[in-house]
């Protein structure tokens, strides 16, 4: 067995063709970081474990080391939806030589940042990828920032040219795999259904008393052109906070347009507050989102997204935001566009990206019809593959909405056994849609 360095997640076909040039031995040890510890006996395990499952590669567990402390640092199963171009293997990675070879032998297009990505996409059509749930090693964590200032990465306009690689590398993979789906897509009749608003922003929420009453009041200042009108329903999850003495007091002032919808006490998470929305039958024609701690841009976004639904004439549409503190003032990397997205390849695609964008708006009486998982991540990214594996999504690419980031977003700092959480369900919606797309083509 030979051990080779890799020059970081982000490497060339030209690195991994040099690689494989020189190995010789029966297994390939790739570092993805250098200052590796091993624990006592690990690299034998490793052997063992791909020996005895006749996989084509093998990953572990780890430590971290972080300015000297010590944690655990578990990762997660590798599954056919497992299609971030981010997903952590860790740092030590044992590859069959033979299968390291056959991949790279057919590797067909020379990337700059793409190499290390299309190789095990490559490897994963030849045999299985095995996370060995064992800490075998301890390895030097130099990212040390919180998970929410982590989660933009993919989508940094200085990293443009990356994605584009990426997403080279992954409509390859959905041909190779027969889960690519070409640019045909399911006619929708916008004007089907009788309903009083055209449009409905919903708000869910659950103990958020900082931030509800700016939600509201940014949903309730939206301007909407005649004959258009639309309302504002706000689905609070038995709140404990004080959330609810804000949004009745809000009420108190008279809003004919605000409709507030207190749930049972059983298990609803964002997703099922979705769903009491918009089964409501008040609920407008489009059902657009509003996360309660963020607001929107200006009084225009509801009117743009009707406008969008009437001219792309699709099921979805997603708008650009802006990150922002709790005070609205700007946050790196700025203005998320998702240009990524183009109509010809953009659901392909999704299936490699963590997220859509935001805010985002759907067509409520095909919503109706799929109903949102009733989970509390991960629901309007699952809802959005479904619509996009039969409709267009539209894109609205001018700023429409605040997303303000703070210590309380659900996001901002999570644990890793909750990122790893998170993570699995969104390769498990991957997986779930891949496989309905492959039973499609």
């Amino acid at each position: 067995m030979k051990a080779y360095l890799l020059p970081g997640r982000l490497c060339s076909t030209a690195d991994i063709r040099a690689i494989a040039a020189q190995s010789n031995e029966p297994y390939t040890l790739l570092y993805l970081k250098p200052d590796i510890e091993w624990v006592h006996y690990a690299q034998e395990r490793m052997v063992q474990i791909l020996q005895d499952t006749h996989a084509v590669m093998v990953y572990s567990d780890r430590f971290h080391k972080i300015n000297g402390v010590v944690s655990q640092a578990p990762v997660i199963d590798y599954q056919m939806g497992a299609l971030r171009d981010d997903f952590d293997f860790g740092a030590v990675l044992l590859i069959r030589t033979d299968a390291f070879r056959q991949a790279v032998a057919e590797m067909d297009t020379d990337y700059q940042f793409a190499g290390w990505y299309d190789l095990r996409l490559r490897l994963s059509r030849i045999g299985e990828l095995v996370h060995i749930n064992e800490f075998l090693y301890y390895e030097v964590e130099q990212d040390t920032r919180k998970s929410g200032e982590k989660l933009f990465d993919y989508v940094d306009p200085k990293n443009r040219t990356v994605q584009i690689e990426m997403e080279q590398c992954v409509t390859a993979h959905l041909k190779a795999v027969g889960g690519y789906l070409p640019p045909v897509f399911k006619d929708v009749n916008i004007h089907e259904g009788d309903f009083e608003y055209e449009a409905s922003v919903v708000i869910p929420c659950k103990n958020r008393v900082r931030t509800i009453g700016d939600a509201i009041r940014s949903a309730l200042s939206q301007k909407v052109n005649a004959p258009y009108k639309y309302n504002v329903i706000v689905v609070d999850d038995n709140s404990t906070d004080g959330t609810v003495d804000v949004i009745k007091s809000i009420l108190a002032e008279g809003h004919d347009n605000l409709i507030y919808i207190a749930q049972d006490p059983t298990w609803h998470a964002i997703g099922g507050n979705w769903n009491a929305a918009f089964h409501h039958p008040l609920c407008g024609r489009f059902a657009i989102q509003l996360d309660s701690d963020d607001t929107y841009y200006d009084a225009t976004t509801v009117q743009q997204m009707i406008d969008a639904f009437h001219t792309q004439n699709c099921a979805m549409v997603i708008g650009t935001y802006q990150l922002t503190d709790i005070d609205g003032n700007p946050l790196p990397p700025g203005i998320i566009d998702h240009k990524e997205w183009t109509p010809e390849n953009g659901r392909n695609n999704a299936l490699r990206i963590n997220g859509l964008g935001a805010p985002r708006a759907f067509w409520t009486p095909l919503l109706r019809q799929l109903n949102f998982p009733t989970t509390k991540y991960g629901e309007d990214y699952a809802v959005g593959l479904r619509i996009s594996r039969e409709y267009q999504l539209g894109r609205i690419y001018n700023v429409l909405y605040n997303c303000r980031r703070w210590d309380d977003n659900s996001d901002a700092n999570c644990d890793i056994e909750a990122m790893n959480r998170n993570n699995l369900y969104k390769d498990r919606i991957r997986t779930w849609e891949l496989q309905a797309r492959i039973q499609k083509a």
